[in-house]
């Protein structure tokens, strides 16, 4: 079984199909297609059911993909540790949440950048549900995300403490006025792609507010997502910090919420590895302030 091909399927499962996952790999689609065909074809079954929206996993698929990530990310990590000689340079994927990516981590970025000069810091944001596959796939050394996650093949370290809160154009001054004026359906709902667990939160709190079948309209920039806002085409669910740092904050109204819909911790996620490499454990030491990580 190639690793080259492992990787290829991963991709597809995390697309939904071969030209997506053509794109995130750099190639043409018919060696993705081959690639797939030649894994289905040393299994022995079908690892994807092809319809006109896409792909999607079998049975058979599902239960290869886990091992697809852990073998991916073996390789990764073993790269990493045969070229590690306990000083910080080289190649380090970091990934976060917009949100988090826009108002904690400049300051902790420029720290990194500072102390460790010879490292290649590289940033991508996405939704939290991406970014844990990109972690356990071994694409993303790390990766900030909101909290809770549990799984076994994670470690995780408390990075920063939001409160969220719900956001509406300013003509909304309460939380009442805004249900006594829009539709019973509610007003459209301001979110980020599905995997986002501020997305899921708000569409929790809809339902709590009686308004399960209120209208979606996905974004994917934080500066969309307040300017929509601003112009009263729905609303959304922030960080108070994000919103406050935003240049429209003027043209928003923040409405609290229960401790159980506003606090949320944001985790730095890694994968639980027997080699902690020295470029991570200097990103470390910089998020916690414990020299000794990088000094162990």
């Amino acid at each position: 079984m190639e690793l080259s091909d492992l990787k290829t399927f991963a991709a597809v499962a995390r697309a939904g199909g071969i030209t997506r996952a053509a794109e995130e790999l750099n190639t043409v689609q018919s060696n993705v297609t081959q690639r797939i065909k030649a894994l289905e074809a040393e299994i022995g079954t079908p690892l994807f059911e092809r319809h006109s929206r896409g792909m999607a996993l079998t049975g058979a698929g599902k239960r290869l993909l886990p091992y697809a990530h852990r073998m991916t990310a073996l390789s990764h990590e073993a790269v990493l540790a045969a070229r590690d000689d306990g000083e910080p340079k080289g190649p380090l994927s970091i990934g976060s949440m917009e949100t988090t990516a826009a108002v904690r981590l400049p300051p902790l970025l420029a720290d990194f950048h500072r102390r460790f000069p010879a490292v290649r810091l590289s940033l991508r944001t996405s939704p939290t549900a991406d970014l844990v596959a990109g972690v356990l796939e071994g694409t993303l050394d790390g990766a900030f995300v909101a909290g809770p996650i549990a799984h076994a093949d994670l470690a995780a370290t408390s990075a920063f403490r939001e409160e969220l809160v719900l956001v509406s154009a300013r003509r909304w001054a309460s939380l009442a006025e805004l249900r006594a004026g829009t539709p019973e359906s509610g007003p459209t709902a301001l979110v980020f792609r599905t995997g986002c667990t501020y997305r899921q939160r708000l569409e929790q709190i809809f339902v709590e507010f009686g308004w399960p079948s209120a209208a979606r309209f996905e974004l994917g920039t934080l500066d969309g997502m307040i300017g929509c806002v601003a112009a009263d085409m729905g609303v959304t669910l922030l960080p108070r910090a994000v919103v406050e740092r935003s240049a429209m904050n003027s043209a928003v109204t923040m409405h609290g919420l229960s401790p159980s819909h506003a606090r949320v911790e944001t985790l730095f996620i890694q994968r639980r590895a027997g080699h902690q490499y020295s470029a991570l454990s200097g990103f470390l030491s910089c998020l916690t302030g414990d020299d000794d990580i990088i000094a162990a």
